[in-house]
């Protein structure tokens, strides 16, 4: 038996690879991207694995499908360490880091039940990305904990 340690994980043919997402947050990346399983996507996915860069990782493969920017905009959120692979007849022809946004619009739900965004009218949520968290900008409202829970599904 070899000491060599080593992850092996089978190539997908076409689709994205999430790596270096935050040990422990794989779900919540497929919770962003409404992945349940009902539309048939082989999804793989590897937790806290070893990671030279954040010490634990986890690894999301999602087959037959390549992100969106506005997906990529709120995986940042989550995963700001997180890389985004393309992949075409099994290479990789596009590789990137994903970039925090500015703010991000519609794809969050205000936990403050008083807000504006939250009470029938016709307004779009709006959240300010800070550094450890996002604000709402509309009841100012800050979360730095359970983003994910926020996502508008």
């Amino acid at each position: 038996m070899s000491d060599d340690h080593e992850l092996r994980v089978s190539k997908i043919r076409d689709g994205t690879v999430i790596d270096h997402v935050r040990a422990g947050q794989a779900l919540n990346v497929l919770a962003i991207l409404g992945i349940d399983g009902s539309e048939g996507e082989g999804v793989s996915i590897g937790m806290n694995v070893p990671s030279d860069r954040l010490a634990r990782k986890d690894i999301v493969k999602v087959e037959g499908r390549e992100l969106s920017q506005d997906e990529v905009d709120v995986l940042s959120l989550i995963a700001p360490d997180a890389t985004i692979n393309i992949v075409r007849e099994y290479d990789v022809v596009e590789k990137h880091r994903v970039e925090r946004p500015s703010a991000v619009e519609g794809v969050l739900v205000c936990p403050n039940a008083g807000c504006i965004t939250t009470e029938n009218e016709p307004v779009t949520s709006r959240f300010d990305v800070l550094d450890d968290g996002v604000r709402c900008a509309y009841c100012e409202r800050i979360v730095r904990e359970e983003i994910a829970s926020l996502i508008d599904t």
